[in-house]
């Protein structure tokens, strides 16, 4: 079964998330998308960070009724911080009957090389790259293993929806109604008082 792993801190998990998985599992050879929650992305700010368990929960609660969609914890469990060659080496050891995939926004491209083991990812495993923001992916280099994907770009982040909560906004559609439920019960992302 061919797995495309679509890594993330989903703080909180949004709409575009959702989008971009159903359209990586339509248009693409990918029979299934996992939702990969990172604990913490080493070359990221930690500070606005919900605690893992939070994070993991609204994803389970944006995917639990799609049988396309699965959620994973696995790099919980793993040393930190976290590296995508070790996760990509452990499901592979773990799950010898898939083939992965990796699913990455553009933005990711020019750090790429920064990445532990980036040459042995580009090596063993396709990755595919959707734009982002501003990015047009004619103007994406080509390399090993790339595919560019053009799919629609939703142009919201979840640092926007964090700072739109924060100044009081109403988000209420950009995250999905059980994501949203839980982050207004839970009163996440507001002005601490």
């Amino acid at each position: 079964m061919n797995i495309g792993l679509f890594f993330g801190s989903f703080n909180p998990i949004h709409i575009g998330h959702l989008a971009l998985a159903e359209y990586m599992v339509e248009f693409t050879a990918m029979d299934k998308i996992w939702f990969v929650v990172s604990p913490h992305n080493p070359l990221k700010s930690k500070e606005t960070l919900l605690a893992d368990h939070h994070r993991l929960e609204m994803v389970h609660l944006a995917v639990h009724d799609d049988n396309r969609f699965k959620v994973t914890d696995i790099e919980f469990r793993m040393p930190q911080p976290s590296y995508t060659i070790d996760t990509l080496s452990y499901l592979n050891e773990k799950y010898p009957e898939h083939k992965f995939s990796l699913i990455m926004g553009a933005d990711n491209l020019s750090s790429f090389h920064k990445w532990k083991n980036a040459d042995l990812i580009i090596q063993k495993y396709h990755r595919f790259v959707y734009p982002r923001y501003l990015d047009s992916v004619e103007k994406l280099p080509i390399s090993e293993n790339l595919s560019l994907i053009n799919a629609p770009r939703i142009e919201i982040s979840s640092s926007f929806i964090r700072q739109a909560i924060k100044e009081g906004k109403s988000i209420k559609y950009f995250l999905p109604e059980k994501v949203f439920d839980y982050v207004d019960r839970m009163n996440f992302y507001k002005e601490k008082k």
